[in-house]
């Protein structure tokens, strides 16, 4: 299969002779792992733009970038993620002169993952300037199937959860651009440079493209696969891995006992996975230096492992279990401060509530999905593939 970028070769015939700001990240390579950069003619590029972690995924998460000149190609670099919250959103004048954006980025299937909020913001910054904008796109890479969790409702909006799109949303980045510009009125010169070949129901595995992480802590496919629902760990003093070689997969913190831990787990009767207890210490982050009782999670059936519902369930299992030292984040996430995190990343307090009130299991199971349905309408409007 191909990827947006494959097509490279129809896209710079479109421009050529233009002035072009480029959005790209480490992971913007074709299947041969030639970086975007390589394959457009210096005298095209006028400036490149940044997501989170910067434009070779250097940076930490929530960690500010600032702007740089790229040590390649000698352009300047706006970072689209600084110190505050204004810097998500490019301004006018960082688009002037030019005549196109394009935008490479490598997305993983969970509505959290920052990187296509930003390409919202650059079509919103593109409208207003006039400027025709190109996404290439990429695949899920979990798989452009499976829908799960609810939506983000009104007054919970964030860098995290921009519009009501579910947890795991199953499309591509291509498709979320469209449905972005449309459902939700960017109205942008929006083009969607399609794949080729590729089946909605494969994992990046099965496309036989190199994977190349796209921030930082998402190191293999198989990380990708989890992040839906053990990013909601970042909402919490819980150690969601990072400072390991298994973030997302690995997870606890040091009052933990890993044994009880995993016996609780299993009461739970997750599908398609299996939680092996171990002790671990972080070399950053969260308990850096630490020995941490938790788990890894291994996933044993991709087709019926529901990352969010489990996501959800290793809260429960461990607020149950330690109820006087889990502790939600007190600090801004994302550069919100008034509302708790794991609000932002389930998308209302719904949940939060009904933790800390002691809700039995089954009616959180039963209530997960808020909103999905109405999701799914608008979505099956915005594939790209069959």
């Amino acid at each position: 299969m191909q990827t947006g970028l494959d097509q490279i070769p129809s896209l710079l015939r479109k421009l050529k002779g233009k002035r072009v700001g480029l959005l790209c990240h480490g992971a913007s390579v074709d299947s041969k792992l030639r970086h975007i950069i390589d394959l457009f003619p210096r005298s095209s590029l006028r400036r490149l733009f940044g997501p989170e972690h910067g434009i070779w995924g250097v940076a930490q998460d929530m960690e500010s970038v600032k702007g740089s000149f790229d040590p390649k190609t000698k352009r300047p670099v706006v970072s689209l993620y600084g110190s505050s919250q204004e810097s998500l959103r490019p301004k006018k004048k960082m688009l002037e002169g030019f005549d196109a954006v394009v935008c490479d980025l490598q997305d993983v299937g969970a509505r959290y993952y920052t990187f296509v909020y930003t390409i919202a913001f650059l079509m919103q910054a593109c409208r207003e300037a006039g400027l025709p904008i190109y996404v290439l796109d990429r695949p899920n890479p979990i798989d452009g199937i499976t829908v799960e969790g609810g939506v983000v409702r009104g007054g919970f909006t964030s860098f995290v959860g921009l519009y009501p799109i579910a947890n795991r949303h199953g499309m591509t980045v291509g498709e979320l651009a469209w449905m972005f510009n449309e459902a939700f009125q960017i109205w942008a010169d929006l083009t969607v440079v399609k794949m080729k070949g590729w089946k909605r129901r494969s994992h990046f595995g099965e496309t036989q493209l190199p994977w190349v992480l796209p921030s930082p802590n998402m190191p293999t496919p198989e990380t990708a696969l989890v992040y839906p629902g053990m990013c909601l760990l970042e909402a919490t003093e819980l150690s969601e891995g990072r400072g390991t070689t298994r973030p997302f997969e690995i997870f606890g913190a040091p009052f933990i006992d890993p044994f009880r831990l995993t016996r609780a787990l299993e009461s739970f009767r997750l599908k398609g996975c299996v939680f092996r207890p171990l002790y671990f210490k972080p070399t950053f982050q969260k308990h850096a230096g630490q020995v941490c009782g938790g788990a890894q999670i291994h996933v044993t059936d991709r087709k019926s492992f529901k990352p969010y519902l489990t996501g959800l369930a290793v809260l429960k299992a461990i607020r149950n279990l330690y109820p006087q030292k889990f502790r939600w984040r007190k600090k801004p996430y994302e550069f919100v401060g008034e509302i708790p995190a794991i609000d932002l990343l389930t998308g209302s307090e719904r949940f939060r509530k009904a933790l800390e009130a002691g809700c039995p299991w089954k009616e959180t199971r039963q209530n997960y999905e808020d909103g999905k349905p109405d999701f799914l309408k608008l979505r099956k409007n915005f594939l790209l593939y069959k």
